[in-house]
């Protein structure tokens, strides 16, 4: 079975759903935020972190952008998923190793 292809709606939900799965594989806490309106509408997908009131990336900083296309076209790549999957642990990681950093700082 193979996942490429689908709808605008369909590929974003696809997308943040497997973005959830590996941040939540890092921490429950770990929030995503997937941003698909706007001037992304039918073009790509933005995708940030939170936990708590910290962000990944942080603002100003651009979202993990990743384009309808490449999301449609490689979705059905074990190979793609899993780097993607790497790129989003190691943000969720990075999270918590700065909120940990901030509790330790505060006490």
């Amino acid at each position: 079975m193979t996942f490429a292809g689908g709808d605008y709606g369909e590929v974003g939900r696809w997308l943040d759903n497997t973005v959830r799965s590996h941040a939540k594989r890092e921490s429950p806490r770990v929030e995503v935020l997937t941003d698909a309106e706007g001037e992304r509408e039918g073009r790509s997908y933005g995708v940030r972190l939170r936990l708590g009131e910290r962000l990944l990336p942080t603002l100003p900083e651009p979202a993990v952008e990743l384009s309808y296309a490449e999301v449609a076209q490689n979705r059905g790549s074990m190979a793609w998923c899993a780097e993607l999957a790497g790129r989003i642990r190691a943000l969720a990681r990075r999270l918590l190793q700065e909120e940990r950093a901030a509790r330790t700082s505060a006490s």
